[in-house]
């Protein structure tokens, strides 16, 4: 939240996730600061759903 905060409508910031945007009120948990963190990234973002095959090899 500290760097979303300091950074918000200052400067750009590029966010990649594997975890779609409607699951990250759960994966944060606490409901005040998922809400906080996504009105300053998704207001005003830019975003690409990218698709296709996975290519990491596991061990």
């Amino acid at each position: 939240m500290e760097i979303i905060e300091d950074r918000h409508a200052k400067a750009s910031t590029l966010l990649t996730s594997q975890l779609p945007v409607n699951k990250w009120h759960e994966a944060i948990g606490e409901q005040t600061i998922a809400d906080a963190i996504l009105d300053r990234i998704v207001h005003d973002a830019h975003r690409l759903k990218l698709k296709g095959r996975i290519v990491r090899k596991d061990n």
